[in-house]
């Protein structure tokens, strides 16, 4: 008889699923068509996500892929060159879509200010001085608050305002990927709109580690949102009864001050792992980033105990979210522990 050991998924947090609640929610949305008129839920949706990120108007779209090519597709004019932290999602994990579709030249930005950001004087070495008219034209900068690559890694509001401020100085319009802002938020105690000061653009998902099974919202000026309304459509984003959807990422929202608790479930965790001999992060949300000598093979062996994590670029990532327990870390580290 072979004994299964139950599946631990950390692979990231998108791997939630909706709850007896979330689904009862969906299922009672009002919906309309939202291509033809505006969906009700989804209205509702965008008028409060706009009011959380502090921006004038925001616009529902089923991905954060999504949401970030149509805030490129809109600040870039073809052959623009744009800044963007190393390892950021825009730059990595995004199938090159900035590129390919945006038209923009990508950069990326050293970490020299911290984990998943750059200093004020790198920033402003990266953008150089003006030029003839040959040369690349720098015309957009790309923050994301968490850094994904760089374990969460979160952007303080006054770091954030330096950073702008450069940019600004400079001339260039600035998007914020805050696919994970609501950590960010979370793990800084302020309120989402203190990490968009000054900001032309933000995306934020309702899929990270909140149980939405797919949503996110671009968020800008109401000129800007009209823009990307069309930009949507064009990309075929243009959902009909979305509500359904949306009805999810509202109980979403609901659930932001609940990612604490997987804060403190990646802080057991790196503690554990450190304890286990794998040198880990100090996570600033939920990613914890394990040092081991071969990344691969222990994603095999990991496997093999029914934890399920991610090898990246010769570390072992390990997300937590709702959908664990502080049960579950400790089982987790039991299982490290005994090999079984």
């Amino acid at each position: 008889m072979t004994f299964t050991l139950p599946p631990l998924d950390f692979r990231s947090d998108t791997v939630t699923r909706p709850d007896d609640v979330m689904r009862a929610a969906m299922a009672s949305a009002e919906v309309g068509d939202n291509v033809l008129d505006h969906d009700p839920t989804i209205a509702k949706l965008e008028e409060r996500a706009a009011h959380v990120l502090g921006m004038a108007a925001a616009l529902w779209v089923p991905s954060g892929t999504m949401a970030n090519l149509v805030a490129l597709s809109l600040h870039l004019r073809r052959g623009d060159r744009f800044l963007a932290t190393r390892g950021a999602h825009v730059l990595a994990n995004e199938l090159g879509s900035a590129a390919w579709l945006a038209g923009g030249m990508p950069e990326p930005v050293e970490h020299d200010g911290g984990p998943g950001r750059p200093s004020p004087d790198g920033l402003l070495a990266a953008i150089g001085r003006p030029a003839p008219y040959f040369p690349l034209r720098t015309s957009l900068f790309c923050l994301e608050n968490t850094h994904n690559a760089a374990g969460g890694a979160v952007i303080p509001p006054d770091e954030h305002a330096q950073l702008l401020s450069v940019a600004k100085e400079a001339g260039l319009t600035v998007h914020l990927d805050g696919a994970r802002i609501w950590h960010a938020a979370v793990a800084l105690e302020v309120p989402p709109a203190a990490l968009t000061v000054g900001v032309d653009s933000v995306s934020a998902c309702f899929s990270k580690g909140l149980g939405a099974p797919v949503g996110s919202v671009v968020a800008g000026s109401k000129e800007f949102v009209r823009e990307a309304r069309r930009m949507r459509q064009m990309l075929g984003g243009g959902v009909r009864q979305g509500g359904i959807l949306a009805a999810a990422c509202l109980v979403a929202l609901d659930r932001v001050p609940e990612l604490a608790e997987s804060h403190e479930n990646a802080q057991r965790l790196a503690e554990g792992l450190r304890e286990h001999g794998w040198p880990a992060n100090d996570p600033d949300t939920n990613i914890v980033l394990a040092e081991v000598p071969d990344s691969l093979a222990a994603q095999t062996w990991l496997d093999s105990l029914g934890i399920h994590a991610i090898a990246v670029s010769g570390r072992v990532r390990f997300v937590t979210h709702r959908d664990l327990s502080a049960a579950d870390i400790e089982e987790t580290l039991r299982r490290l522990k005994t090999g079984a």
